[in-house]
């Protein structure tokens, strides 16, 4: 439950941002009893802030016309979370990130508050987030996060030219989903006129892109965290794994991250179908695992798991 001033500071960007809105539409969005909004209207005049109040059926509450509020007001919590905005951006692999975050802090430093200021300057010297480093080939510009976002928004189709993992370059035409960052990339997820198909896209490797006078309707239920688990567990790689796991399908979730494989129900239990490259890989993911289970394909894999248990046992009458 939101605090007093909280609750405040929401009511005052409510009636800054629309010209008039009812009482009772202030309720609804605060999640207030009309009469708690009578007492914060009061809290706010109390404050300076003139406020007109308009009776009857079309009636409500509006700031006095020509009054202009402070530019910025922030609660502590809405600090807080602008403060971890900023030290996340510097790892999610955006070029130029850690200098524009710098930046950004800096000019709102200079319009806050002192208290409000030493709690974002405290945040944003004590906490640190946990993050895989970025090549400098994984760097995405701002430019294109910026294109992406906008015709992900209006709904509009793209034209670019990708350069795939093999470095042979292609033209697409595409209805862009999605902006996903996983395991240290962007992706883009979109259909794709050339595949006829959902297909996702490293945006480090968008070579170049422009909106076209196209719309289209977005599904409804595309879970774009969904589908890239599915598409990554489903790439072809050198070995397809296939492993039925002794437990159920509930309990295989819990342990068996989403890109390592699909799971699927089976009447002996919960059947993982996977792709790997390295089978040495795969056999310490599998070895971790709290139940037990039986390697159905490929047989290399058995012997690269008898290799892994072998390494262990080692360790363990060594001391190493």
């Amino acid at each position: 439950m939101a605090n007093p001033t909280t609750r405040i500071l929401a009511l005052l960007e409510l009636l800054q941002s629309h010209g008039r809105i009812s009482g009772a539409e202030l309720a609804r969005r605060l999640e207030l009893e009309p009469r708690s909004i009578r007492r914060y209207i009061q809290s706010l005049e109390t404050l300076g802030i003139p406020i007109q109040a308009q009776r009857g059926r079309d009636g409500g509450y509006s700031l006095m016309q020509g009054f202009k509020l402070p530019p910025m007001m922030f609660s502590n919590d809405e600090t807080v979370a602008l403060a971890l905005g900023l030290i996340a951006a510097r790892s999610l692999g955006w070029d130029s990130a850690t200098l524009a975050s710098a930046s950004a802090q800096s000019k709102l430093e200079r319009v806050m508050p002192e208290t409000v200021r030493l709690s974002m300057q405290a945040v944003a010297a004590t906490v640190t987030l946990e993050s895989r480093p970025n090549s400098a080939a994984n760097q995405v510009k701002p430019g294109i996060l910026s294109v992406l976002s906008i015709a992900i928004q209006k709904q509009q189709g793209l034209r670019l030219i990708y350069r795939s993992a093999r470095q042979i370059t292609s033209e697409r035409a595409i209805e862009s989903y999605a902006l996903t960052y996983f395991d240290a990339s962007w992706y883009l997820l979109a259909y794709c006129h050339v595949r006829l198909a959902v297909r996702s896209f490293r945006l480090d490797r968008i070579e170049s892109l422009e909106l076209l006078p196209t719309s289209f309707g977005k599904p409804v239920d595309f879970d774009p965290i969904a589908y890239l688990n599915t598409a990554i567990a489903s790439l072809p790689r050198a070995y397809s794994i296939k492993v039925l796991l002794h437990t159920d399908l509930s309990c295989a979730h819990q342990e068996i991250f989403s890109s390592l494989g699909i799971l699927e129900l089976d009447a002996n239990g919960t059947l993982l179908h996977g792709q790997a490259d390295d089978l040495s890989w795969m056999a310490r993911e599998l070895a971790r695992l709290p139940f037990s289970f039986t390697i159905l394909a490929p047989p290399e894999l058995r012997v690269a798991l008898a290799q892994h248990l072998n390494d262990l046992l080692t360790s363990l009458q060594t001391g190493s």
